[in-house]
């Protein structure tokens, strides 16, 4: 990978990360296109951490707000039961604990599921049902549902939804936002708060998996196993890039959500998943990645 493939790859993260197509699935897709295989998932969830970065950006005043509150409650400032402790008395500690128990399904099928993750689920006619299933799903959910909670309303069952829908996007091609907001949007609430919410659970989600692939990462680089990562220069590029332009999609994204529903992304899903679907048949993409195989 050079340094121009590189600056393109973090352009299609910033520009893919926080929309409800899949980012993995264009990184996978684009880059298979450009370099002849696949970056692979630790390139992947490196260079997710500028995207997160940059979201850490933007809801710093609530991240902070969120933090304070948590830690008070957790040390007693609101009361000392259990549930004081567990933010009954503040529902800004209250969603930081959401927010965790939200946290939990994508990292235990993270770490039970890494080797699949990294190999078999990248097989790109896995990418093109779930991009085609999840943008069906999308449209109809998001027609269909009433929108009224807003995300004060958050309960441990529905963090816990919000969650499972997260834990999908480990398959290229669901979208971490996309299921965060489809589960959203199907338990009534407004787009708007399934936005905030899909953007406050993928802080720890992402920022985990893209450090523990970062450490993977060196740890391969100093025993020469390698494997599909291609350079800590092209990735860091990648990573500045996806960071800058992030920050502009997600004001961008957050004013669109306000007025417009999701139809668009959901067309774009499915048309998608058709042009990938006829570039696997015509043979210009390989469906598993050769440096996989061998």
């Amino acid at each position: 990978m050079n340094m121009l493939q590189a600056i393109v790859l973090g352009l299609v993260q910033a520009l893919t990360e926080y929309l409800p197509v899949s980012s993995s699935a264009h990184i996978r897709i684009i880059g298979d296109l450009m370099i002849g295989q696949d970056p692979g998932a630790a390139f992947t969830a490196i260079i997710q951490l500028g995207t997160e970065l940059a979201v850490l950006l933007y809801f710093r005043h609530d991240i902070i707000r969120i933090l304070g509150a948590w830690f008070a409650c957790l040390f007693g400032k609101y009361g000392t039961t259990w549930k004081e402790r567990l933010g009954a008395r503040n529902k800004d500690a209250a969603l930081g604990w959401y927010i965790i128990v939200g946290t939990l399904p994508i990292v235990i099928a993270g770490l039970l599921f890494k080797h699949a993750i990294e190999t078999t689920l990248r097989n790109l006619w896995i990418t093109v049902a779930v991009l085609f299933a999840f943008g069906i799903l999308l449209w109809i959910v998001d027609a269909r549902s009433v929108q009224k909670k807003t995300i004060e309303q958050m309960n441990v069952r529905e963090a816990l939804l919000f969650g499972i829908g997260q834990m999908l996007a480990l398959i290229p091609g669901v979208s971490r936002s996309g299921g965060t907001i489809t589960f959203g949007r199907a338990m009534g609430y407004t787009r708007e708060a399934a936005v905030h919410v899909s953007f406050l659970m993928a802080i720890p989600a992402v920022f985990g998996a893209g450090i523990l692939e970062a450490v993977s990462a060196v740890k391969d680089v100093a025993s020469g196993q390698a494997g599909m990562f291609p350079g800590w220069g092209p990735t860091i590029i990648a990573a500045i890039i996806s960071f800058i332009v992030g920050y502009v999609v997600i004001i961008g994204f957050l004013r669109f959500v306000s007025t417009f529903s999701y139809k668009a992304f959901a067309v774009y899903r499915i048309g998608l998943a058709v042009v990938v679907a006829l570039l696997l048949i015509t043979g210009v993409l390989p469906a598993i990645d050769p440096a996989m195989v061998g």
